[in-house]
């Protein structure tokens, strides 16, 4: 899409294969391609520490993530 139009133009920090990134967007004149870097500021981090304590509060109270990833479904608490 971007190397025919269709997407004019793309701003990305996160890659599917990271840290590899596809030359195919590293040579594109319509990329603008960054580290990943999107969440660094104080609002975001202070946020995202706060979801890791209440995903703690949740698993050690209720026996479950708030918000699980697909790699740990299946992990169940001990005890």
């Amino acid at each position: 899409a971007l190397a025919n139009g269709t997407i004019a133009a793309a701003g990305l920090d996160v890659f599917a294969d990271e840290p590899n990134v596809p030359r195919a967007l590293l040579e594109a004149p319509n990329t603008s391609l960054l580290p990943h870097v999107g969440s660094a500021s104080e609002h975001t981090r202070r946020a995202m520490a706060d979801l890791c304590v209440d995903n703690l509060i949740s698993w050690f109270s209720e026996r479950r993530p708030l918000t699980p990833v697909p790699e740990t479904v299946e992990v169940k608490p001990r005890g």
